[in-house]
C-alpha cells in the first residue's frame, strides 16, 4: 500500500513538543514516520496512531476534524510507561473530495496494521469513523466483537449517506455480516429510543445504562475481553468533565471512569483497534478534553502492557473449571477460572459442524458475580445471549 497517498506527516512543533535525548516524555518514545517508512516500519510497532480530518458526517459537531494534533499535544508530554512499547504516529489521513474517499484511505490503511498484527489507535473526527474501521475488518474476513462507549445508540436510518449517528444501521443491514456480538456500554435513557433497545435485545445484542455500569464498573472488565473493536464517543463523558464537544450532557461518565475503561479495553488480548471520537477543539477548554482523551490513551497503553495471555485453551492447566447443573435445561454450564489472573469464562455448548468456525465466540468472558447467579440456578444474560447467537 502507498501510504503517502493518504498521509500528513505530523509536524512536532506544530503540536509545541520537541524531542530530547534524555527521553523522559512519551513523545521521545513515539516514532513519527516518514509516509514512505510505512510498511518497513510495521513489523516493529505494537501499536500506531492514526488521525483522521474529517467533520463532514457530523454537522452538529463542526470541528471536531481538528481534534488529532490537539489530542497530541497533550498525549507526547505524559510521562512514558513503565514497560516499554514500539509507538509509531502515521501523521493525519488527508480529508478527502468526498467523504467515502476519507472513508477508503482509513479502512486500507486499518486493515494493513491489522494483518500486520499492530493496533491501530484512531483519532477523529466523526464517530461515522467507525464503519470504514469494520470494513477494514471485513476485508480481512475477521468476525468481531464490538464495543462501543457512547451516551446513544448510533441506530438512525438516516437518508444521507454518512451521518455519524448512523453507523450501527448500516454495519447491520450489511450483508454478509461480520460482526458477532455487539454491546453499547454507557447510554442514557433519555437520549434513546426504545425501539432501538429492543432491536438490539431482539440480535442478542448487549446493552448497559450508565447508572448501572457505574454502580460497579469492575463489571464492564468481562465485556472488553472479548472486543476486537473498541468505539468511543466523547459526548459519554460529563460536560464539566469534557466540555470539549458540541453535544456533551451534564451526565455522563466521570474523567477517571472512561480512563479505566480504556484500561480494560488494553487488556484484552483480542483487541486489535481502537476509535476516540468527536472531541471538538472549539468547545474545549484550556484543553481540558484533549488532556482527559490523552490520559486515556496512556491507560489503554498501560492495560497493554499488562495482557497476560491467559485466554482457555483445551487441556490446560492453568484454569479451574466449575460444573454447574441447571434443571430444565440438556447442557451444564461450565465456568473456568485462571489461575493466573482470576477472571472467569464460561463454555457454551455448540455442534462440531460450527466449533471450527465459532471457535473464537465460544469461550464467553464473564464475572464470579454470573458464576454465583449459575449457583442458585439462574442462567446469566451474557450465557444466554452467546447461546442464541451460535445455536
Amino acid at each position: 500500500m502507498e501510504a503517502s497517498i493518504f498521509f500528513e506527516q505530523i509536524d512536532t512543533e506544530k503540536i509545541g513538543f520537541t524531542q530530547n535525548k534524555q527521553k523522559s516524555r512519551l513523545g521521545d518514545y513515539i516514532t513519527c514516520l516518514q509516509p514512505a517508512g510505512f510498511e518497513d516500519s510495521l513489523p516493529l510497532a505494537d501499536m500506531a496512531l492514526i488521525g483522521v480530518n474529517e467533520d463532514r458526517p457530523s454537522p452538529d459537531n463542526e470541528g471536531c476534524a481538528q481534534a488529532p494534533d490537539q489530542i497530541r499535544k497533550y498525549l507526547y508530554r505524559l510521562y512514558p510507561l513503565n514497560s516499554h512499547l514500539n509507538i509509531v504516529d502515521l501523521g493525519n489521513i488527508r480529508q478527502g473530495e468526498k467523504v467515502s474517499d476519507t472513508s477508503f484511505a482509513l479502512k486500507s490503511v486499518v486493515a494493513e496494521l491489522l494483518k500486520a498484527n499492530v493496533i491501530p489507535v484512531v483519532l477523529g473526527g466523526s464517530q461515522e469513523l467507525t464503519y470504514p474501521i469494520y470494513l477494514a475488518f471485513e476485508s480481512i474476513s475477521r468476525v468481531i466483537n464490538m464495543v462501543s462507549i457512547d451516551a446513544l445508540i448510533d441506530n438512525k436510518l438516516a437518508q444521507a449517506e454518512n451521518v455519524a449517528k448512523s453507523y450501527l444501521s448500516k454495519i447491520i443491514l450489511r450483508k454478509p455480516n461480520f460482526l458477532f456480538n455487539f454491546t453499547n456500554i454507557g447510554y442514557q435513557s433519555y437520549f434513546v429510543d426504545q425501539a432501538d433497545i429492543k432491536l438490539l435485545n431482539n440480535l442478542f445484542f448487549d446493552t448497559c445504562r450508565l447508572g448501572e455500569i457505574r454502580s460497579n464498573l469492575t463489571e464492564a472488565e468481562p465485556m472488553f475481553r472479548n472486543a476486537d473493536f473498541v468505539t468511543f464517543d466523547i459526548s459519554s463523558v460529563r460536560q464539566s468533565d469534557a466540555p470539549g464537544n458540541a453535544n456533551a450532557s451534564p451526565n455522563g461518565f466521570y474523567g477517571e471512569e472512561v480512563c479505566q475503561l480504556l484500561r480494560y479495553a488494553g487488556m484484552s488480548e483480542r483487541l486489535s483497534c481502537l476509535g476516540l471520537f468527536e472531541m471538538n477543539p472549539l468547545f474545549d477548554r484550556n484543553g481540558q478534553t484533549a488532556h482527559l482523551i490523552a490520559q486515556m490513551i496512556w491507560y489503554f497503553m498501560e492495560g497493554y502492557t499488562l495482557r497476560k495471555n491467559d485466554y482457555p485453551v483445551e487441556n490446560s492447566n492453568d484454569f479451574i473449571k466449575y460444573i454447574v447443573s441447571m434443571s430444565g435445561t440438556k447442557n451444564d454450564l461450565i465456568f473456568l477460572k485462571s489461575k493466573i489472573t482470576d477472571r472467569w469464562w464460561m463454555q457454551l455448548p455448540v455442534s462440531k459442524d460450527k466449533e471450527t468456525a465459532l471457535s473464537r465466540h465460544v469461550m464467553v468472558p464473564c464475572s464470579y458475580r454470573d458464576y454465583l447467579k449459575a449457583t442458585e440456578k439462574e442462567i446469566p444474560d451474557r450465557w444466554w445471549k452467546a447461546y442464541q447467537k451460535l445455536m
